[in-house]
C-alpha cells in the first residue's frame, strides 16, 4: 500500500510538473508524435499494400498452375533469349492435358486479345479487355454473376457468338437496360450479351474481371491465331481438392514433357508459374520496406527522445530547489527518482497517443472519402506504445538519477 501511495503521490507531481509547462510540454511531445506517427503510417501503408496484393494474388488461386512461355520469376542469369525460343502453349497441348493430367479438377486454355473500344449505340467503353477461353474456365477461375449465365457446353464447343462481359461493360454501354440478350460488335462479328460478372473492384495486380469481354474459345478460333505470341496463350490448371499443388506441379510438369517429348537430360521449353512466386517475392519485398521504416521512424523516435532527455535536465534544474525540500522532509531518493522517470514516460505516452490518434483520424479520412481502407494492425501499435515507455524510461533515467543524488542542503541554497 506505501508503494502504491509512493507512486501515486510521484504521478501527481509528475502530472502537475507538465501541467504547468504546458508549451514546454507540448513542444517536447512533438518528436515523439513524429516518430510514432511515421512508424504505425509506414507500417499501415505496408500492411494496406501488402493486404490489397494478397488479395489480388488469392484470386490467382493457391492450387492453380499456369503453363505459359515466359516464367513470372526469373532467377540466376538465365540468358533471356532461351525463353524467347520457348513455343506458345498451343490447343494440341490443352487438348492432351484434359485427357491425361488426373489431379485437376479443371483444365482451361485462356488468351487475352488486348484492350479494345467497344459501342453499343451511342455508348461506348474504352480499355475493355478482350478475352477467350475454353469451357472450363468456370472451373479454374472464381466469379459470380450480377445476372445472366456461363456458357452452354454445346455453346463452348460450337463456338456460337455469345459473350459474358464485366461489370463495368456493362454499366457503360447498358447503364439503364438490362444487357441479357444485347448484341454488341466484338472482332468484327455479332456476339450476345448471356452473362454480366459481379463487380470485383479495382486492385493492384488488374486481377479484376469487371472490364473483362469473355468469348468462347472456339469462337475466337475462327476469327484469329490462338497460338500466336502476341496473345499470351496459356493453359491454366486447377487441381482437386485432395491434391497438393506440389503434387498437381509434378504431374504437371511430367505430362508437358511426354507432350513436348524433352530429353530427361533437357531444360523444360515451358514455365509452371503459380501464385506462391508472387507470394515469396511480397515477402521479400515488403521485408525490405518494413525494415527501411522502422528505421526510419525509430531514428524519429531517437530524436524525441534526446528531445525528452534534454527537457528533464531542464526540469531538474528548475525543480532543485523543491527537490532538496522533500528530501529534507524525508523523501527517500527512490521517490524523488520516481517522480521524473513518470514524467518522462508521460511525455512519451502523450506523444505515443497522440501520433495514434493522427494515424487513425487519417485512416478514418482516406475511408470515408476515398475509399481506401487503411490496415492499423493492433499488435504494432501495442508494440510502439511499449516503445514508446522504453524511450521515456532511457530519456528520464540519467535526470531522474540526477535528481535522486543531490544533497539536500546544496539544493535547497541553490535557490
Amino acid at each position: 500500500m506505501i508503494f502504491f501511495k509512493l507512486v501515486k503521490e510521484s504521478f501527481n507531481f509528475a502530472f502537475g510538473a507538465l501541467r504547468q509547462n504546458k508549451l514546454r510540454t507540448i513542444l517536447s511531445l512533438l518528436g515523439i508524435t513524429i516518430g510514432i506517427m511515421t512508424i504505425i503510417g509506414v507500417f499501415s501503408a505496408v500492411d494496406t499494400l501488402r493486404n490489397n496484393l494478397q488479395s489480388s494474388v488469392e484470386k490467382l488461386g493457391s492450387n492453380t498452375i499456369y503453363v505459359q512461355k515466359w516464367p513470372w520469376a526469373f532467377g540466376g542469369d538465365y540468358p533471356w533469349w532461351k525463353y524467347l525460343r520457348r513455343p506458345n502453349p498451343q490447343i494440341r497441348d490443352f487438348e492432351k492435358l484434359t485427357d491425361r493430367i488426373e489431379g485437376a479438377e479443371g483444365v482451361a486454355f485462356e488468351v487475352g486479345i488486348g484492350n479494345r473500344i467497344v459501342k453499343y449505340k451511342s455508348n461506348s467503353v474504352e480499355g475493355a479487355q478482350l478475352a477467350a477461353a475454353s469451357h472450363d474456365y468456370y472451373k479454374t477461375r472464381m466469379f459470380d454473376f450480377e445476372e445472366g449465365r456461363y456458357f452452354t457446353e454445346s455453346e463452348s464447343k460450337g463456338g456460337s457468338p455469345v459473350t459474358l462481359i464485366g461489370y463495368s461493360i456493362a454499366d457503360g454501354l447498358f447503364p439503364n437496360e438490362n444487357p441479357i440478350g444485347k448484341s454488341i460488335n466484338v472482332l468484327g462479328r455479332k456476339v450476345t450479351v448471356i452473362g454480366v460478372f459481379a463487380k470485383e473492384g479495382d486492385d493492384l495486380l488488374g486481377v479484376s474481371a469487371d472490364k473483362t469481354i469473355l468469348l468462347p474459345m472456339n469462337f475466337a478460333r475462327n476469327v484469329i491465331d490462338v497460338e500466336d505470341d502476341r496473345y499470351g496463350p496459356q493453359i491454366t490448371v486447377k487441381g482437386k481438392e485432395n491434391v497438393t499443388i506440389a503434387e498437381l506441379e509434378s504431374e504437371l510438369r511430367g505430362v508437358m514433357r511426354s507432350l513436348h517429348r524433352i530429353n530427361p537430360r533437357d531444360e523444360d521449353d515451358f514455365a509452371l508459374n503459380k501464385s506462391t512466386i508472387l507470394t515469396a517475392q511480397l515477402d521479400q519485398m515488403f521485408g525490405i520496406i518494413d525494415f527501411a521504416g522502422a528505421f526510419i521512424g525509430g531514428f524519429s523516435i531517437l530524436v524525441g527522445g534526446f528531445g525528452i532527455a534534454n527537457i528533464m535536465f531542464v526540469s531538474v534544474k528548475e525543480r532543485t530547489n523543491i527537490i532538496g525540500i522533500q528530501k529534507s522532509l524525508g523523501a527517500k531518493n527512490y521517490f524523488i527518482m520516481l517522480q521524473f522517470l513518470i514524467e518522462s514516460v508521460l511525455l512519451c505516452l502523450m506523444g505515443g497517443v497522440i501520433g495514434l490518434g493522427i494515424v487513425y483520424i487519417l485512416a478514418f479520412i482516406s475511408k470515408t472519402f476515398f475509399d481506401l481502407t487503411i490496415v492499423v494492425d493492433i499488435g504494432k501499435v501495442l508494440l510502439t506504445l511499449i516503445l514508446s515507455t522504453a524511450i521515456g524510461l532511457i530519456s528520464g533515467f540519467i535526470p531522474a538519477f540526477m535528481a535522486s543524488r543531490l544533497d539536500p542542503v546544496e539544493a535547497i541554497r541553490s535557490k
